[in-house]
């Protein structure tokens, strides 16, 4: 059992109070702090303190795989830490964005790689070769854009707002009210000529301002476009964004997004966990890479509501979030004084407590977990309990 010293990403969208408090660090901090990272990623491993000297995990698991994945991880996954676990905190929202699946992960990576762009080059699509499927779960209220809406939906928001400018993008949809009309109004949204764009996202802007009062039907999603168009002027995505479903989860709720789903976190606080990737194509709403070719390519325009992930209890202590990938499994355990818990091992973890205290034993050792903290379990460090008052995310692999 490892206590874990994590990395904190400063993107410009994070939060400078929510992950600071979490660990009991100044509030507010000195610069932005959008994820706590816990894993194995080698863009950002996690620290682990071993034999009185400092080493990455990624090295420690890579040292003795089998010790630290167990037999039945290394033959899935090979010599990595198949899940990435974070604490994500939006002060503003993340870009338009969506993940290739396991398939198109290994093309684009090995096409990238022949071509010689570099891993760090800015328009480089394809940073590994794994896919990104990923779940959240809400710790504060949570809004999100994910999926495309139902065409039908889509089609009286947009005739909603009144706009001639619109009427040629919107004639496919009219045309075929279903996934094939959105993919072709959303191709040609994202394909416009520079010169029209500006103008387009003003006119579209103006329109959901007017009519995002009391009683419209679709008045949130209406202010969530104004508001993305202060950030990102004249840029498509914001009208982009229009075509997919707003999301607003509860402290407890999560949604899991698969391979093509275009998405865009808004604001909130979140437990979310992934396959280890940091794979993403982004289609606006960003100053970051756009390659439009490659994100037509590989997103899903099936059209439809988001459904929660809803939990379901093992033991009256651990809540599990089930989801179809074998690279993760995410938990939440509601510890209560007098009750302890004794979960299924199931190869390496990650513990984080997120609320009040836990203490994690296994055979004579003894670990103390006060909020914000996190600990790695070896497959080699056998069965163990946890006892506590507080509120515990488990991370595991999938299998």
């Amino acid at each position: 059992m490892d206590l874990l010293d994590n990395v904190i990403q400063p993107y410009a969208w994070g939060s400078r109070t929510a992950i600071a408090e979490l660990l009991g660090q100044p509030s507010p901090s000195a610069t932005c702090q959008a994820e706590l990272w816990m894993g194995a990623h080698p863009g950002a491993p996690s620290r682990v303190r071993r034999d009185s000297g400092v080493r990455t995990l990624l090295d420690t698991i890579r040292s003795a795989p089998e010790r630290e994945l167990g037999e039945a991880v290394t033959r899935r996954f090979g010599n990595d830490l198949p899940f990435l676990l974070k604490v994500l905190a939006a002060e503003t929202p993340l870009s338009l964005q969506t993940h290739p699946s396991l398939a198109q992960a290994r093309e684009g990576y090995a096409r990238e790689n022949a071509l010689g762009v570099p891993l760090t080059a800015s328009h480089r699509n394809y940073k590994d070769a794994n896919h990104k499927p990923e779940l959240i779960c809400a710790l504060t209220p949570f809004d999100a854009l994910c999926g495309f809406r139902r065409a039908d939906e889509t089609l009286a928001l947009f005739e909603g707002l009144s706009l001639s400018a619109l009427e040629s993008l919107l004639a496919p949809l009219r045309a075929s009210p279903d996934a094939s009309g959105v993919s072709r109004l959303f191709e040609a949204l994202m394909t416009l000529p520079r010169e029209q764009r500006g103008p387009l996202v003003d006119a579209v802007v103006s329109a959901c301002a007017a009519r995002a009062g009391p009683g419209s039907r679709f008045a949130e999603e209406l202010r969530w476009a104004v508001r993305l168009g202060e950030l990102y002027p004249g840029d498509p995505g914001v009208i982009g964004a229009l075509l997919l479903n707003l999301v607003r989860l509860r402290p407890g709720e999560a949604i899991y997004l698969s391979a093509g789903n275009l998405h865009a976190y808004l604001s909130g606080v979140g437990v979310e966990i992934m396959a280890n990737s940091d794979n993403v194509l982004r289609g606006g709403c960003t100053p970051k890479h756009v390659d439009v070719p490659e994100l037509l390519r590989v997103l899903d325009f099936r059209c439809g509501p988001i459904g929660l992930v809803q939990p379901t209890s093992t033991d009256g202590v651990e809540h599990v979030y089930a989801t179809p990938t074998d690279e993760f499994r995410l938990s939440r355990l509601q510890l209560r004084p007098g009750v302890s818990s004794r979960p299924e091992r199931r190869g390496p973890e990650i513990l984080l407590c997120i609320e009040g205290s836990a203490r994690l034993s296994a055979g004579s050792e003894s670990l103390a977990l006060p909020r914000g903290a996190s600990v790695f379990v070896s497959a080699a460090d056998g069965a163990y309990t946890l006892e506590g008052d507080g509120v515990v995310f488990r991370a595991t692999a999938g299998l």
